[in-house]
Parts: structure tokens; C-alpha cells; sequence
């Protein structure tokens, strides 16, 4: 899954008003936030294979360390930790936690069954990659909603606020709709070091959009001009 752990953090506003949407995007794929890097240290390995399905062409041997569940469990009530050490928000920490296990479990939706539950565990995984057009139904369904909840919970201050918002949102939908077309890199390295940029991009970008917006419980706007 990608865009669907994007459109998790968006909703996760409404529960944590004052966590930026950077971080917000940070937790729920902090995984694949830590993968490429393990993937370039060769800690975890994946290979391409060619074929018409474009969620089956990169099969992921091993990735314990990044995926697991019980790894996920651990990253996550570390980064909950940490955020509620700088913020003191309890609540925006604990939801932090959650977002960054929820990885797991929606990649347990979409992947094969190669999402380990322990480093060396039993691999699990329900396989709705297999059907891409439900993959594309379902992900496109989770980021309007996603998109929906974010807007009704923040107001733009200004330009960038507004605008922003949806150049951020059509980054995310653009990078998405387009691998469906495109082959996937061969080359891991490349691959790797697309996924840091890439990833990190739209955390910077999500961060600076939500600078230019006011959040609160019961902020509505309609995101229209």
C-alpha cells in the first residue's frame, strides 16, 4: 500500500490537531521510511520481477527489521515516546505509536504473504495486490476520505495554506497513478535511493503545507477558492 498510509496520517489530524502534518506523515510509513536505507546497508533484500500486475513486480525477500510486527510495535512506542517527551501531548503520542504499527497491518491487506510477524516469524499477508484494480479502488477510497477529514479539521491562512495543500495532494496522487504505467526500477540501488528522496520529499512538503493552515476540533473548510 502507499497512498493508504498517506491517507491515514491526513485523517490522523482530526485525533491530533497540533501534531504537524510532517510527522503525521512520518509514523504510518516510518517502515518504508527505514527500508531503503536497510535495503542499501543490504540488512534487507528485494529483487524486480517483470510481469503485468504492477503491485507483484518487486518481491520483498526479507524485511524484518523495517516490517515486522513486533519491530513495528517497538518503533512505534519509541517514537510515541520521544514525541511525548518534546510535546507532552499524550494523546498526539499515543496516536503517533498507532500510526506507525498500522503499516503492518495494511500492508497485511494488500501485500502477499511476506509480511513477517517476528524477525523470522511466520509471513502472513492477505494478497489484495493481486487484484490491482480493488488495490487502486480501495487506496483511491482511503485518500479522498483521508483528504475529506483533514480538510473539515484545518483551514487554510493563506495562499500556500490553500494551494499547497492540493499541490501536495496531487504529488502524492501523481507518484501513485504513475508507477502503474511505469516499469519498476531494476536497479535496487536506484530504487532505494528514489524511495528516501521520494519519501522524505513528501514529508517536507506535508510539513510545510500544514505550517500555513489553523487545525482545531470543529475547523471546517471546504478547501474551494
Amino acid at each position: 500500500m502507499f497512498i493508504g498510509h498517506y491517507a491515514l496520517g491526513l485523517a490522523a489530524k482530526r485525533l491530533a490537531p497540533r501534531t504537524s502534518l510532517g510527522t503525521l506523515f512520518v509514523a504510518p510509513t516510518f517502515a518504508d521510511l527505514l527500508w531503503p536505507i536497510f535495503l542499501l546497508l543490504g540488512w534487507e533484500h528485494a529483487y524486480v520481477v517483470p510481469g503485468p500486475n504492477p503491485f507483484l513486480t518487486l518481491w520483498l525477500d526479507d524485511y524484518p527489521i523495517s516490517h515486522s510486527l513486533f519491530t513495528l510495535i517497538l518503533w512505534g512506542a519509541l517514537f510515541g515516546y520521544l514525541y511525548k517527551r518534546r510535546s507532552g501531548d499524550k494523546r498526539a503520542a499515543l496516536v503517533i505509536a498507532l500510526l506507525v504499527v498500522s503499516h503492518w497491518v495494511l500492508d497485511f491487506i494488500t501485500h502477499r504473504p511476506d509480511e513477517p510477524l517476528y524477525p523470522g516469524g511466520p509471513e502472513l499477508g492477505l494478497g489484495l495486490w493481486n487484484y490491482a484494480a480493488a488495490t487502486v479502488i480501495v487506496e483511491s477510497v482511503m485518500l479522498v476520505a483521508g483528504i475529506v477529514i483533514y480538510l473539515r479539521n484545518t483551514r487554510p491562512r493563506d495562499g500556500i495554506g490553500r494551494w499547497g495543500f492540493w499541490g501536495l495532494i496531487v504529488l502524492l496522487a501523481g507518484s501513485y497513478y504513475s508507477t502503474l504505467f511505469t516499469p519498476t526500477p531494476t536497479d535496487m540501488r536506484a530504487l532505494a535511493i528514489g524511495g528516501i528522496i521520494f519519501g522524505w520529499l513528501f514529508v517536507l512538503v506535508a510539513w510545510w503545507v500544514d505550517r500555513h493552515r489553523d487545525s482545531g476540533l470543529g475547523v471546517r473548510d471546504s478547501g474551494s477558492p
